[in-house]
C-alpha cells in the first residue's frame, strides 16, 4: 500500500514539489500574459472606440443641436400641392407643381399599407430608438469589404431625416449626421408621428397623368383611384415597394401617363413585399396567395383630366392672383409696400419668385368666388355660339424657323360677371380655345372700350360737376377740333338733341362736346377711382378718349367693374376672385376685405342708370329684349372700337353687372354683317345667351325682382328742347317742350329766350324778316329762332337748317332769321333759265339774284288766249311743280322782294296740241302784277307753233310745299 502511494506521488505534479513549482510559474506567466493581452485589447478597443467617437464627433461637430420646434418644422416641411375651390367650398382641382402631393393623417391610411412599409423598410421600427447598431455595423462591413449590399442600414427614421433634413449624398459625414438626428428625432417624436411623416414625404413615381407624385394619398389616388384608407393588400404592397425605385417600378410613363408595356419590375417588387408581409406575420397564407394573383394592369386608374385641362383659363388666373397676394404678404413682412414693389422691377421679381414657390409647394387651399354651375354653363355657350364671324388671315412669325406663315385668326371673346354689392367675380369667359390662344380675354387682354366709355368718362362726370343733365341740349352738327373731325356712326347728324338721346343712340359729337366742358376738371380721376389701371399719359388731355380711343385699352374685367359703380349708388367696389387662402390645416393666411371708393353721388349714379335704361329699351341695344329669356331692370351701353375692331356691351341690374367683348387678337375690322346680323347684334346676342345660361343656374342672383331705387334729390322738370332751359310760351307753342329727370341741384332756372314770332321769307334756305313790299304769297308767319342760339351752341355758321332743328318740332315754319330784312336791288329779276319738263313735272334753275323770294308759274290751255297763274313757289322750296296732264303751255317768272317779276322764261309745252297756236306771252311792262289782275294776263305771242291738237288745260295750281326743311 505504501509502495503504491509512493508511486502515485512520484507521478503526480501536485505531489511533486518541483513539478508543482514549475506549474505555478507557468500558470502565473500565462495568466499575466493573458491579462496583459486583455488589458492591451481593452486599451485598443477603448482607443478604437475613442478614435471612432472622435471621428464621429468630428463628422457632426458642425451639425447644430436642433430643438423640438426646429425638428418639427423640418420634418413637416414637405411640399404639398395647393388646391383650388369654387365658391361654396366646391373642389376644383390642383395648381401646377413640380410634384403632386396631398397630406394625409395616419388614421386615414390603410393598415395594410403601414404593415407593408414596416415589413419592407424597417421590421424593427417599433423596437429601435432610431438606429439599429447591427445594421449599421453590417453596412460598415459591407462598405469596407466592398461586399454586395444585402440589406440597407437605414431605419424609417433615418430615411425621413435623409429626405427632409439632409441630402442623398453618400458619405460618412452625411451618415453620421443622419444617425445623430435620428436618435434625437426618436427622443422628441412618437413612432406614429414618424411613420405618418414618412408616408407623406416619400416619392412614389408617377400618377396616371404622368405627373410626379409623393405621399401615399397622392399615390393611392394617382395609381389606383382610391383614397389611402381604402387600399387593399396587393395595392398596399405595390405602393410600399415603389420607394426603392420610384420611376423604375411606376406603371406610368412620363408622356402623359401612358401605361407601360412592361409592368414586371413593379409586379415583382410587389410580390417581394407581399412575401415579407407574410413572413412577418402581417397577412395570412390565404391573403398572401390571393394577393399574388392581383391583376395590376386591370386595376390601374385611367387618366383623369386635371384642373388645368378642364379649367385652364380659371386655373391659371387663380394661380396668378394667388401669387400676387402672397407676394404682397411676403414683401410687407419684410417692410416693403406694394407701391415700392411696383417701382422696383428687380425687387418685385424677387418676391414674385418666392410667392411662386410658396404657392406650388405649401399646400394652400385657395377659395375663389367663381360659381361652378354658372361658369360651366357659360363655357358651353361660348363653345357652341355660331355668330362670332368669319376667321381672317394673319401673318405670324414661326419662332422655330423664323419664317412668316399665314394662319386663320378667329374672332375671340371675353366676358365677366360681377356681383355689385360685394365685388365678387361670379364667372368669366376667358376665350374660345385655350389651346389656340392662352391669353385670358376677360382679365388680361387690353382693348379700347369704344362708346362704353361715354357713361364713365363723359356723362356721369359732367352730371356730377353740374355741366350736364339728361335734358341738356347739345348741337349734333358738323364739328371739328383742329384737324380732328369726329363723326357719328353712319356719318349723319341729328341737330339739337338731349344728352339722354345722344347716349341712347350713341352719338359721338354730343359726347365730345360734353367732354370738352369738363376737360379742365380732371375727368380721368373718375376712371382712376373706378379701377382703370392702364391709362396712358397720352390719354390725359385727349378729347378722343371720350369716345373710348384709349392708347393702351382696358380689360373686360376693369370696364365691367367700373359699371358696378352706378349700381352701387356711386361707390366703386373693387372686383376680386380669391375669397380666402388657408393652409392645409385650416389656418387662414388671407381673407379678402371689401373696400369702397366714393366716385359719384347717388343722384348722378341713378341718372346715368336711367339714361342707360333707354339704351336697352329703344336705343342701340334694343335687340336685347328679344334675346333674353327673363326680365330685370337692366341699364347698359354698347361700344364700338375704331374701324369696327371691337364690339362691347356692358349692362347692370340691381344685383349683377355683366359685359362682353368680341374682336380679333390682332386688331382688324369685324364683319359688318354675318349670317344676317350686325357685329353689334352678334355681341349682344352672345351676351344674352350667356346671361340666359347664368339665369338657368341661379335665377335669384341674376334676375332680382327689385328695380334701381330713385334716391332723394331727383326731380322731374320740363325744358325747352332748343336750349335745355325752362320752356317759354313760344317754346310750348312750337311743341318743343320735353320732360326729364334732373338732380335738384342742377334743374334749369332760366326761361328760354331763343324764340320770337312774326313774318318772314326764306331765301336759299335762310330766313329773313319781311319788308312791306313782299308779295303775301311768299310770306310765312310763325315762330322763329333768334340768331343768338347759334352762339349758345357754339355754331359759327347757319349751315343746313335740317342739321340744327330738332325732329320734335311740330311747326314746319320754325326757322332762324338772319336778323335783317332782305335787301331790294332795285331792278327786276333776271329771266329764269333751265326750264324743262319731264312727264307732268315742270322744273327750272334758281335765279341768281339775291332779292328773289319766289317764282310764279303760268299756264295757257290749247284754246285759251290768256295765261293764268297756276302755282307760286317760294325760293326756299324745290324749284319744281307737278302740272296737269291736259295740253298746255307753261312759263315761269322770278319774283323779287319788291314784287317785281322777271321776263317770262322760255315756253314749255306739255301734252298733245291742236293746230291752233297758243296766244303769245306779253312783255312784262308793269313793275308788278297785282293779285286782282294775275288771272287775266294777255295771251303769249303766237310765234310759238303748237305741235299737236290742243286740248283743255287743267288750270288748278299744283300744290307747293311752302314749309322749310326739318330734321
Amino acid at each position: 500500500m505504501k509502495k503504491k502511494d509512493e508511486k502515485l506521488r512520484r507521478f503526480s505534479p501536485f505531489m511533486n514539489k518541483d513539478l508543482a513549482r514549475s506549474f505555478r510559474i507557468s500558470y502565473n506567466v500565462i495568466g499575466n500574459l493573458l491579462l496583459l493581452f486583455l488589458v492591451i485589447g481593452l486599451i485598443g478597443i477603448c482607443f478604437a472606440g475613442g478614435v471612432g467617437a472622435g471621428y464621429f464627433a468630428s463628422l457632426v461637430k458642425e451639425e447644430p443641436i436642433r430643438s423640438y420646434e426646429a425638428l418639427k418644422n423640418d420634418i413637416y416641411n414637405y411640399e404639398e400641392t395647393s388646391e383650388i375651390y369654387f365658391a361654396n367650398n366646391v373642389y376644383l382641382g390642383k395648381l401646377r407643381a413640380d410634384i403632386d402631393r396631398e397630406e394625409v393623417k395616419l388614421e386615414d391610411v390603410s393598415p395594410h399599407l403601414v404593415d407593408a412599409v414596416i415589413a419592407t423598410e424597417d421590421e424593427l421600427f417599433y423596437e429601435h430608438d432610431g438606429v439599429v447598431p447591427k445594421a449599421i455595423m453590417r453596412a460598415l462591413f459591407q462598405e469596407f469589404t466592398n461586399a454586395a449590399v444585402q440589406t440597407g442600414g437605414s431605419t424609417l427614421t433615418q430615411q425621413l431625416i435623409k429626405n427632409q433634413i439632409l441630402t442623398n449624398e453618400v458619405s460618412f459625414d452625411r451618415k453620421a449626421k443622419e444617425i445623430l438626428l435620428a436618435l434625437r428625432l426618436e427622443k422628441f417624436f412618437k413612432k406614429d408621428e414618424i411613420i405618418e411623416a414618412y408616408l407623406n414625404v416619400t416619392d412614389f413615381g408617377r400618377n396616371s397623368n404622368g405627373r410626379n407624385i409623393a405621399g401615399v394619398q397622392a399615390a393611392a389616388k394617382g395609381i389606383f383611384g382610391v383614397e389611402a384608407k381604402d387600399l387593399n393588400i396587393p395595392q398596399s404592397a405595390f405602393i410600399a415597394g415603389l420607394p426603392q425605385s420610384p420611376f423604375g417600378y411606376t406603371p406610368f410613363s412620363n408622356d402623359g401617363g401612358t401605361v407601360k408595356e412592361n409592368l414586371n419590375p413593379g409586379i415583382n417588387r410587389m410580390k417581394t413585399v407581399l412575401n415579407r408581409m407574410y413572413s412577418g406575420g402581417y397577412i395570412t397564407k390565404a391573403e398572401y396567395e390571393e394577393a399574388l394573383s392581383y391583376d395590376l394592369r386591370a386595376n390601374l386608374t385611367p387618366k383623369k383630366p386635371s384642373s388645368i385641362e378642364q379649367y385652364p383659363f380659371l386655373t391659371y388666373e387663380v394661380e396668378a392672383r394667388a401669387k400676387e397676394i402672397i407676394m404682397a404678404q411676403l414683401a410687407n413682412k419684410d417692410g416693403y409696400t406694394k407701391e415700392e414693389l411696383n417701382k422696383d422691377e428687380e425687387l418685385k421679381n424677387q418676391y414674385y419668385a418666392l410667392a411662386d414657390q410658396a404657392i406650388r409647394h405649401k399646400g394652400y387651399r385657395i377659395h375663389t368666388t367663381i360659381n361652378k354651375d354658372i361658369y360651366d354653363k357659360m363655357q358651353d355657350v361660348v363653345a357652341n355660339y355660331k355668330y362670332y364671324g368669319s376667321d381672317k388671315p394673319e401673318n405670324i412669325k414661326d419662332p422655330d424657323t423664323g419664317k412668316t406663315k399665314v394662319i386663320q385668326e378667329p374672332v375671340e371673346t371675353g366676358g365677366v360677371l360681377i356681383e355689385n354689392n360685394t365685388g365678387r367675380i361670379i364667372s368669366f369667359v376667358g376665350g374660345r380655345d385655350f389651346d389656340r390662344e392662352n391669353l385670358n380675354h376677360a382679365t388680361r387682354a387690353e382693348r379700347p372700350n369704344g362708346s362704353t366709355m361715354k357713361p364713365l368718362l363723359v356723362y356721369a362726370p359732367a352730371m356730377e360737376l353740374g355741366k350736364s343733365q339728361p335734358g341738356s341740349v347739345i348741337a349734333d352738327v358738323p364739328f371739328s377740333l383742329g384737324s380732328w373731325r369726329p363723326q357719328n356712326y353712319g356719318g349723319g347728324y341729328h341737330g339739337l338733341t338731349s344728352a339722354r338721346t345722344a347716349l341712347k343712340q350713341s352719338y359721338n359729337i354730343p359726347a365730345v362736346k360734353t367732354y370738352l366742358t369738363i376737360m379742365d376738371q380732371k375727368p380721368l380721376s373718375y376712371l382712376e377711382k373706378m379701377g382703370f389701371t392702364t391709362l396712358h399719359e397720352k390719354d390725359y388731355g385727349a378729347p378722343s378718349l371720350s369716345l373710348g380711343g384709349m392708347t393702351i385699352g382696358v380689360t373686360v374685367e376693369e370696364n365691367v367693374n367700373a359699371y358696378t359703380t352706378f349700381a352701387n349708388k356711386g361707390k366703386f367696389i373693387d372686383a376680386y376672385m380669391i375669397e380666402k387662402i388657408e393652409t392645409n390645416d385650416g389656418k387662414m393666411i388671407y381673407q379678402h376685405e371689401k373696400t369702397e371708393t366714393d366716385v359719384f353721388s347717388a343722384q348722378t349714379a341713378y341718372l346715368t342708370l336711367d339714361m342707360m335704361r333707354d339704351v336697352i329699351s329703344s336705343g342701340t341695344a334694343a335687340s336685347l329684349n328679344g334675346y333674353l329669356s327673363f326680365s330685370a331692370d337692366w341699364a347698359g351701353k354698347t361700344g364700338t372700337g375704331q374701324d369696327y375692331q371691337d364690339a362691347w356691351f356692358v349692362a347692370t341690374n340691381p344685383n349683377v353687372t355683366f359685359g362682353t367683348w368680341i374682336g380679333y387678337d390682332t386688331p382688324k375690322s369685324l364683319e359688318q354683317n354675318y349670317k344676317g346680323m350686325s357685329y353689334s347684334k352678334r355681341n349682344i346676342l352672345l351676351w344674352a345667351k350667356l346671361m340666359n345660361a347664368a339665369y338657368d343656374a341661379n335665377p335669384e342672383l341674376v334676375a332680382p325682382k327689385t328695380r334701381f331705387q330713385r334716391p332723394d334729390g331727383i326731380v322731374s322738370r320740363s325744358y325747352c328742347t332748343l336750349t335745355g332751359e325752362l320752356p317759354s310760351e313760344l317754346c310750348q307753342k312750337a311743341g318743343l317742350v320735353a320732360t326729364d329727370l334732373f338732380n335738384v341741384k342742377y334743374v334749369p332756372r332760366t326761361v328760354d329766350d331763343s324764340l320770337t314770332s312774326g313774318k318772314y321769307v326764306v331765301v336759299k334756305d335762310r330766313a329773313y324778316k319781311v319788308p312791306s313790299s313782299a308779295p303775301a304769297e311768299f310770306v310765312q308767319q310763325g315762330v322763329m329762332l333768334k340768331k343768338e342760339i347759334l352762339k349758345k351752341h357754339g355754331i359759327s355758321s347757319l349751315g343746313d337748317l335740317k342739321r340744327l332743328l330738332p325732329s320734335s318740332s311740330k311747326l314746319g315754319n320754325l326757322v332762324i332769321t338772319e336778323g335783317n330784312e332782305i335787301a331790294d336791288n332795285g331792278a327786276s329779276p333776271t329771266k329764269v333759265g333751265g326750264i324743262s319738263a319731264s312727264d307732268s313735272k315742270l322744273s327750272w334753275k334758281a335765279n341768281p339774284d339775291n332779292d328773289v323770294i319766289g317764282y310764279r308759274v303760268y299756264a295757257a290751255s290749247n284754246y285759251s288766249t290768256n295765261y293764268k297763274k297756276v302755282a307760286s313757289v317760294p325760293a326756299s322750296n324745290s324749284l319744281a311743280v307737278t302740272v296737269g296732264q291736259s295740253p298746255a303751255a307753261y312759263y315761269v317768272v322770278a319774283v323779287d322782294v319788291a314784287g317785281r317779276e322777271s321776263a317770262p322764261s322760255n315756253i314749255i309745252k306739255i301734252g298733245e296740241y291742236a293746230e291752233k297756236k297758243p296766244a303769245s306771252v306779253p312783255a312784262n311792262t308793269s313793275p308788278a302784277n297785282k293779285e286782282t289782275k294775275e288771272n287775266n294776263k294777255p295771251a303769249p305771242p303766237k310765234k310759238e307753233e303748237p305741235d299737236t291738237k290742243p286740248a283743255p288745260v287743267d288750270t288748278k295750281p299744283a300744290p307747293a310745299d311752302n314749309k322749310p326743311s326739318e330734321t
